[in-house]
């Protein structure tokens, strides 16, 4: 193994990593198929003037007033492209895009196989005369309306009373607005957006030099003192310090290492490599969008560099629960040394355009903001694609700094290996593990990944440890315990999500929100709102724009693709939500994929809308022209004017009313009322907790304090699973540092182990 290394041949662009051959498509019928994409056409059609439309059944026709007055609007809130542009713009026809088809199949792919079948079903109805009839109020199939028709069937799914057809709307809509802000050349050119940062330049990467196995058909069998089962910020802290404290380590991730020269990937190829679920993952009801890193790193390699430590009152509330540790100056150690590891800092900052918004807009609210520290090694790290993959090495997460650290020390890596089982001795009285089976899947004679696995080289392996870490994330750590017939009935159970609500607004200037540091300020304000530690904190958000468009709002076809072409001079926030109410996680029981059972409940829904609302009177005072909550019952606020607004008898004392504008408060009062209730508002979740619970005793959590598994000896649990509670801040800090004080016991326990040498 070397240390960190630079391609002998300077590269303009990452390298392309390939994407694997799509399935047949014959798990929907090619009925099934037409009712999908009339619906997709639908939601992003081509829309022409009324005087040149030939195509009515696949063109939106709109009339030569309404047409202009959509080009001028956009003239008056944005440069806009010349009418040519404009015109090509609206009319584009996405179906007819090879790399938007892709996408849609890729994504129909992905979807589990019970969602999929469920989808199946609704399509082949409506795809009747009677069952069109029922869903949309026309005896005429679907698939044979024309578009305008299809279009206003998707708007009355939106308001309608019964449930399942706004869900469906939904889903449709999310899907072709995700594939349309991905794959639209002309749409990416007129707001600017590259899929390779300008500049490109990756930076240094580390050779890591994984183990191989030839093929077979016999058990390979390696034996260490440690095996890690997962390379993100838990399992990545718990490598280096017992490497470092010269024990043997094997680290195994069922997820591939990408260098920097791959990164940023492509959406598509992102969604497939880096994601868990590929980028699929939702609650089993369809109400929050859960994002879970999954590759060699873990949700390190894909994080935006947030690196806050927990506040003191969820600290005590942990030690209130009879986990002391959280409350004491050893706990603080180990949240400094691993800051300290990483060059954790807010020094170097640059905030861009939506940072600024959140500390200017919340200074003149009188609402406490600071900046967030990074774990950027005190580099300024303005990349607003670390979503995507970093390519600048400057982000030291788990293959930048910890991995390379443990390899440093004499730690062995094992990629594309998934774990079936934790290997247990049964001899004793209780259960002791010993190691742990899975499959390992070679990268192809290429190096690549996307090939057939019957074209690579796949072989059972089994690691002989005398201790086992599980650190697989909050989602696949439960499962691999309960696979390996452990039976504690708080495995998988007390999910906690951090559930997002989005708000995004407009500004007057061009701000091409995915340039710069993703995540650089918080509002700290509304973090508890009920005096027991729940509340929200504001943070800007991602703007690689498919990850934030496919959730605008949509109102008509028009609207929507307008809207879009604004998206250069949008900011998007979230209210993200420390929850008091949990789900839960359990496996599958066709494919063993993780099946999220989560909603978030009425009380943290509360405090999500209060999120909103308060990012709502941030963007307002900032100068926001038009702000978008993403729930489909609440229209816009459009701003009438950016100057002053005074009556006849306040010209002379000059008032600003800022947030007790009467139009603005009016609005928010719509907001309140509304609330964000799903389906017509929708969640998402970067930060998963709590599945494998700390906890002083078996009849409240499923690890001790110390990290280890209370049904078996020489089993731990270091990862995210094991917080009591939702933390209530970005989770990486305090997950490593968890896994830091579990590594350091766990080396203590090896070394009393030991046999005296002989005197």
């Amino acid at each position: 193994m070397s240390a960190t290394r630079h391609l002998a041949t300077p590269i303009t662009a990452p390298i392309a990593t390939q994407l694997p051959e799509l399935k047949s498509g014959t798990y929907l019928t090619e009925t099934q198929w037409q009712v999908l994409l009339a619906l997709i056409d639908a939601v992003v059609p081509s829309i022409v003037a009324e005087s040149e439309a030939g195509d009515q059944k696949h063109q939106l026709r709109i009339s030569q007033p309404q047409y202009a007055e959509a080009y001028e609007r956009t003239k008056r809130l944005m440069k806009p492209p010349d009418y040519d542009k404009f015109q090509q713009y609206l009319a584009a026809r996405p179906l007819d895009n090879p790399r938007f088809m892709r996408l849609i199949k890729s994504t129909i792919q992905r979807v589990p196989d019970s969602n999929r079948k469920q989808l199946g079903t609704v399509l082949s109805v409506i795809a009747t005369r009677l069952g069109s009839l029922a869903g949309t109020g026309y005896y005429t199939p679907l698939q044979e309306q024309p578009v305008r028709v299809r279009e206003a069937i998707i708007q009355s799914w939106n308001q309608s009373w019964l449930t399942v057809w706004p869900v469906i709307g939904k889903s449709i809509l999310k899907i072709a607005k995700a594939a349309f802000a991905q794959a639209d050349p002309l749409f990416m050119e007129l707001i600017g957006y590259k899929e390779t940062p300008e500049n490109y330049e990756p930076g240094p990467s580390f050779a890591f030099d994984f183990m191989q196995f030839a093929s077979g058909s016999g058990i390979e069998t390696v034996e260490t003192d440690v095996v890690v089962v997962g390379s993100g910020c838990g399992g990545a802290v718990c490598a280096k310090v017992l490497a470092e404290a010269g024990h043997r380590v094997v680290v195994v991730d069922k997820g591939y290492y990408f260098p920097t020269s791959q990164l940023p990937m492509a959406t598509e190829a992102a969604s497939e490599f880096l994601y868990e679920g590929n980028g699929m993952l939702q609650s089993a009801d369809g109400s929050v969008t859960v994002v879970a890193g999954s590759c060699w790193g873990g949700g390190g390699s894909i994080n935006w560099s947030v690196s806050l430590q927990p506040q003191g009152f969820v600290r005590q509330e942990w030690a209130d629960r009879g986990l002391g540790f959280f409350t004491t100056q050893e706990f603080q150690h180990c949240l400094d040394r691993v800051c300290d590891f990483m060059g954790v800092s807010d020094a170097h900052i640059r905030h861009n355009h939506r940072g600024n918004v959140l500390l200017n807009g919340s200074k003149k609210l009188g609402w406490a903001a600071k900046p967030c520290p990074q774990n950027t090694g005190g580099a300024e790290h303005s990349c607003g694609n670390c979503t995507l993959g970093c390519y600048s090495g400057e982000k030291r997460g788990p293959t930048v700094s910890w991995l390379p650290a443990a390899a440093r020390a004499g730690a062995k890596f094992i990629e594309g290996f998934e774990i079936s089982e934790v290997l247990f001795d049964k001899r004793g009285r209780s259960k002791q593990a010993v190691g742990v089976l899975g499959t390992w899947v070679s990268r192809d004679k290429d190096g690549n990944v996307h090939t057939p696995e019957s074209s690579r080289v796949k072989r059972q392996v089994r690691v002989k440890a005398k201790k086992v870490i599980v650190a697989c994330g909050t989602l696949q750590s439960p499962l691999l315990l309960m696979r390996s017939g452990l039976k504690n009935p708080h495995i998988g159970k007390n999910l906690h999500l951090h559930p997002v609500g989005h708000l995004s607004a407009s500004f007057d200037e061009d701000i091409r929100g995915w340039e710069g540091a993703i995540l650089t300020s918080v509002c700290t304000t509304f973090e508890n709102l009920d005096g027991k530690g729940h509340g929200v904190k504001l943070e800007p958000s991602t703007m690689v724009p498919y990850m934030f468009l496919y959730e605008h709002p949509w109102r008509s076809a028009l609207q929507w693709k307008l809207d879009a072409l604004r998206c250069r001079q949008m900011d998007t926030f979230i209210a993200i939500t420390r929850d008091r109410d949990t789900g839960r996680v359990y496996p599958d029981p066709a494919t063993g994929r993780p099946v999220i059972d989560y909603t978030p409940s009425a009380f943290d829904r509360k405090h999500i809308l209060a999120g909103l609302v308060a990012l709502a009177k941030l963007c307002y005072v900032e100068g926001a022209t038009e702000i978008w909550p993403f729930i489909q019952n609440v229209p816009s606020f459009v701003r009438e004017s950016t100057s002053v607004s005074v009556g006849e008898d306040e010209k002379e004392e000059g008032i600003d009313q800022g947030i007790n504008d009467p139009a603005f408060a009016a609005w928010l009062r719509t907001l309140e009322r509304t609330g964000v209730n799903f389906p017509s508002a929708t969640f998402t979740s970067a930060h998963q907790m709590g599945t494998c619970r700390m906890a002083a005793s078996p009849e409240r959590g499923v690890v001790g304090p110390e990290g280890r598994v209370w049904e078996a000896q020489d089993l731990y649990v270091a990862d995210a699973s094991v917080f009591p509670s939702a933390s209530g801040v970005n989770p990486m800090i305090t997950n490593m540092a968890i896994a830091d004080w579990i590594a350091k016991g766990v080396s203590r326990d090896l070394k009393k182990a030991r046999p005296r040498a002989a005197l």
